[in-house]
């Protein structure tokens, strides 16, 4: 598999974990107290973490820094947007389109030099 398709599986496995730490807690342990919540989260976001750490050196031998922070942030909004809708049963507004242009701006010019633009 080619490093930029193993580098979006790893990330996309690892936002997974990384949503469910962040959020799952909100639902699922909102009467328990605070710290029990974050002890959990950090038991899943271990699982984060063994896919992020790959997935970030095995990108960085085709991409910047900078360009795989932007894919991160475009694939946690893949995985974030579902979560909150089907998970957490947050409303779709207007503003998660917002926030996706913005985020395909900080994209194209991220990879505007590979693109040859």
């Amino acid at each position: 598999m080619s490093p930029h398709l193993s580098t979006i599986a790893l990330l996309l496995c690892s936002n997974v974990f990384m949503t469910f730490a962040w959020y799952a807690h909100l639902k699922n342990l909102a009467d328990k107290p605070w710290i029990v919540a974050a002890l959990l989260s950090w038991g899943v976001a271990l699982f984060e973490y063994l896919f992020q750490v790959p997935a970030n050196r095995i990108g960085h031998q085709v991409m910047s820094v900078g360009q795989l922070k932007i894919l991160q942030e475009v694939i946690t909004l893949l995985v974030f947007v579902p979560f909150s809708l089907f998970y957490l049963r947050e409303r779709l507004t207007l503003d998660y389109l917002w926030a996706g242009l913005c985020i395909l701006g900080a994209v194209f010019f991220m990879f505007r030099a590979k693109l040859g633009l």
